[in-house]
């Protein structure tokens, strides 16, 4: 019986693979790339055509020599790495190490490990696609030049051991002129004015437009006052009511970056996090009654297309579960972005009638919600519009002019399984039946003081959605750009916003003066398009290579002479060393930042910041209640006096006692209620509503 072998990256994808093709089949993982440019050096003869030196990674020697063996072994090898640049290329090392030619029909692709999805690609083997190959290659031999070249000035001149990679600098780039922005912006006073009018016990909600048919603006409180003033002497009377209807559609299924930016906003996920949850929903989990199976399509793809399967699918589920007139009349299909490869489906559930509830019991908490998160997205994709009822008020007071919108859902349609607010969305308002010239009571008139905020900081949602829309990058690259700028102490996370580091604006100004094209938006989108067209033939991959070295080189050649030595200092604290009397110094770290004694290298010293809570341990009563942080960094709050007072919790204590039984408050979020005290005492329940928070605060 003749014996195929199959190479995928990793174990857990040759396990779910090796189910579907059964015993005339071997499945072994390559565990990523087996060939690399070496660390040790530049890997790359700028004098030879820009040729790379490629060598075996270090460490694979044992696992190469399991490959070989099971390919001589073999009838014939199939490849069946991811299906994009990073995975041809991987397939063509594999290729060129197992002495594989390339232009056989060696290659296999899926974009989602089903059964019929594995059996077909094996129908429908090619060649490797040498061009996809040379995209890729492009990529990494210039990463490898920006890298290697510059790096080196940043170590002589500001600290050893930095790094300037090619999109990393743009991005921190992005970071840091948000912040001079902030940092430049002037905050200016200014008012609104709202009215509560009553319709015999009903209250209409009301917000002040207009003033003689223009916008009002009012930048003083004595302003506001004086406005008030004359609402009081006048008369709310109706001037204007239109009805009418409003259709809202549902959203397109999962991108690479929308996953990202939802996953985020919703579930409070970082980039990181959510694709490495989304890999091992791809890659196969054994689900009860059905073995190892790929949850979801291949989630590296910017790309809203969609198979005539999974909408043929989509569409008898939706029929069938909820009734057929919330399916629409005709299927939806969903335009892509313009600079979209569409080289892959969007990111759905392979199999519909798993439905979430059905994995749930199988799966980690955080695999169940992200794929619950994508199912459902993606049915909602394909099920009929909302139909709302609505209703615009306009109310006159003298010459002011208030506005109240409102609307009622006719038909929920996909709001059924899946809500979302639009960013320009305003909270509706309950408007009761009312006619044109009716005169309305007024209950409360509020004088709102504002002030005007600076640009907000970059979430990482809000900033992969930027580098998205810039064309930086492309769907594989937005996690890992993020992972190292925090690793590299170039950013660093204020609550979910991220923050230039002293160390990144450093950073971030030398290559600002000396790579001006390094951290250009335009320079930087402009090189993606050109791998796009090594992908498609039209250039040659040398070439791009070439036009972008050359210039860069002269770059180098003036920054190597004009940049200065910097000398980062330390932040100096008041603290004392307890072993050599010398100050503490805050230092920046791997899991952020700490104390060190300023005496090193003679004293090692070091201790972690601790943040002081104003509040008394409720365990103790003698030690103070500190901020701490578990070993996967997450905020807890313990005792002072640790390890002989046990007291721990995940919830911030408060110095204010409960106002109804006088137990401790602790500090908790809610989507509904943004910010509020609960009391600990569970037969009391006592909240107080702080302050209503949105997710991106």
């Amino acid at each position: 019986m003749s014996q195929k072998l199959v190479i995928v990256e990793s174990p857990a994808k040759a396990k779910t693979i090796k189910k579907y093709l059964g015993s005339g089949y071997t499945v072994e993982a390559s565990m990523g790339h087996i060939r690399d440019l070496p660390k040790s050096q530049l890997g790359v003869n700028v004098e030879n055509d820009f040729e790379p030196k490629y060598i075996t990674i270090r460490g694979k020697g044992d696992l190469l020599a399991k490959l070989r063996k099971a390919a001589k072994k073999a009838d014939k090898v199939y490849l069946a790495t991811d299906p994009d640049r990073e995975g041809e290329a991987i397939s063509y090392h594999l290729s060129h190490i197992l002495k594989l030619d390339p232009e056989e029909n060696i290659r296999i692709e899926f974009n989602e490990i089903t059964k019929d999805a594995v059996k077909k690609s094996i129908k429908n083997a090619r060649p490797i696609n040498l061009k996809v190959f040379d995209a890729q290659q492009a990529r990494r031999i210039v990463d490898r030049l920006v890298g290697y070249e510059i790096s080196p000035i940043l170590w002589r001149n500001v600290k050893w051991g930095l790094s300037a990679g090619r999109v990393q600098s743009v991005a921190l780039n992005l970071i840091c002129n948000r912040e001079k922005e902030i940092e430049a912006f002037e905050t200016k006073e200014y008012w609104s004015i709202e009215a509560d009018l009553l319709k015999q016990k009903k209250t209409i909600k009301t917000k002040l437009t207009q003033h003689k048919n223009r916008k009002i603006e009012i930048s003083t409180e004595k302003e506001a006052e004086d406005i008030k003033k004359e609402l009081d002497q006048g008369e709310f009377i109706v001037s204007s009511i239109k009805k009418g209807t409003k259709t809202k559609n549902p959203l397109a299924p999962f991108i690479t970056s929308t996953l990202q930016q939802e996953a985020s906003k919703r579930m409070n996920y970082q980039t990181r996090r959510t694709m490495s949850i989304a890999q091992k929903l791809y890659e196969g989990m054994d689900i009860k009654g059905y073995g190892s199976v790929g949850l979801i399509t291949y989630m590296r793809t910017d790309s809203t297309r969609i198979s005539d399967e999974a909408q043929a699918s989509a569409k008898s589920y939706i029929e069938s579960a909820f009734g057929k007139e919330y399916y629409p009349k005709t299927p939806r299909v969903y335009k892509g972005k313009k600079n979209a490869q569409d080289a892959h489906e969007a990111i759905r559930p392979t199999v519909i009638e798993l439905t979430p509830e059905k994995v749930k019991d199988s799966v980690k908490a955080e695999e169940y919600k992200l794929y619950k998160l994508i199912w459902e997205r993606f049915i909602a994709s394909q099920m009929e519009s909302c139909k709302l009822n609505t209703i615009s008020l306009e109310v006159l007071n003298g010459d002011y002019k208030f506005r109240a919108s409102g609307s009622s859902v006719a038909f929920d349609g996909f709001m059924k399984l899946y809500d979302y607010k639009n960013e320009d969305e305003e909270e509706n308002t309950s408007i009761p039946e009312l006619e044109e010239n009716e005169k309305l009571k007024s209950k409360e008139i509020h004088l709102n003081q504002h002030f005007t905020q600076p640009p907000a900081r970059y979430t990482e949602a809000s900033f992969v959605k930027t580098l998205e829309e810039l064309g930086i990058g492309r769907p594989s690259t937005y996690a890992p750009t993020i992972s190292t700028l925090l690793n590299r102490l170039y950013v660093e996370r204020e609550k979910k916003s991220l923050m230039p580091t002293d160390l990144g604006k450093i950073v971030n100004d030398i290559m600002a003066e000396y790579f001006k094209d390094i951290v250009d938006v335009e320079f930087t989108a402009d090189m993606e398009s050109r791998l796009d067209l090594i992908e498609e033939g039209k250039e040659t991959w040398k070439e791009v290579v070439g036009s972008f070295y050359n210039p860069l080189k002269k770059d180098i050649d003036i920054a190597e002479s004009k940049v200065s030595k910097i000398t980062i200092e330390d932040e100096v604290t008041d603290e004392i060393c307890e072993k050599c009397g010398s100050h503490f110094v805050i230092k920046n770290g791997r899991f952020g930042k700490f104390l060190a004694c300023s005496g090193y290298p003679e004293c090692k010293n070091t201790k972690a910041i601790v943040e002081k809570l104003d509040v008394k341990c409720p365990t103790c009563h003698e030690g103070d209640v500190i901020q701490r942080k578990s070993r996967k960094g997450k905020k807890f709050y313990g005792c002072s006096r640790y390890p002989e007072c046990k007291y721990v919790s995940w919830y911030e204590p408060v110095k204010t006692p409960c106002p109804e039984c006088g137990s401790l408050m602790y500090r908790r979020y809610s989507k509904k209620d943004g910010s509020y005290l609960l009391c600990s005492n569970e037969d009391c329940g006592h909240k107080i509503i702080e302050k209503k928070t949105t997710e991106e605060e």
